[in-house]
């Protein structure tokens, strides 16, 4: 296992979680690929975000049929926001884009996650590499984040 999804599975395991990390031969980096790969929808996909509120490192969790409204967080935070490059992804979270778990950061992210997501009984998030996976529940990924739930959907977009 990449040493990547080995620190994400050892930290779901502290924090008494039983999901389990997967890595697949396909790759799992964007929503539909993760998707497709793992035989579910896109909408149970937990897409990890980063953004830039002023300075602060924002990490959002989003349905992966969703599109972010910058607008939306934007006002929670009360600052401007940005998307991350993808250094300030691997500086902030220490993950490459299109692995970025919502867990394992180099430091505590501010996060927000998607009320749409809480409709299933289970979602999949992205373990440390765009070939490794997890499983959980809704519930689950609140309580070992801390995240708040926040209307973040672009309602612009379908």
């Amino acid at each position: 296992m990449h040493p990547n999804a080995e620190r994400i599975q050892e930290l779901l395991t502290e924090l008494g979680s039983v999901a389990r990390v997967r890595e697949l031969a396909a790759s799992t980096r964007t929503s539909v690929e993760a998707a497709q790969a793992i035989g579910t929808t896109v909408a149970q996909i937990a897409k990890s975000l980063l953004f830039i509120a002023g300075d602060e490192p924002i990490l959002i969790i989003a349905s992966g049929t969703n599109r972010v409204s910058i607008e939306k967080i934007g006002r929670q935070t009360g600052r401007h926001l940005r998307r991350a490059t993808a250094d300030e992804v691997k500086e902030h979270t220490g993950y490459p884009i299109g692995g970025t778990p919502p867990i394992g950061h180099v430091s505590p992210l501010r996060m927000f996650i998607d009320p749409d997501l809480l409709a299933f009984g289970e979602i999949w998030a992205a373990a440390g590499t765009p070939y490794a996976v997890f499983s959980i529940t809704p519930a689950e990924l609140l309580r070992i984040t801390g995240g708040q739930v926040t209307d973040l959907k672009d309602e612009r977009v379908g």
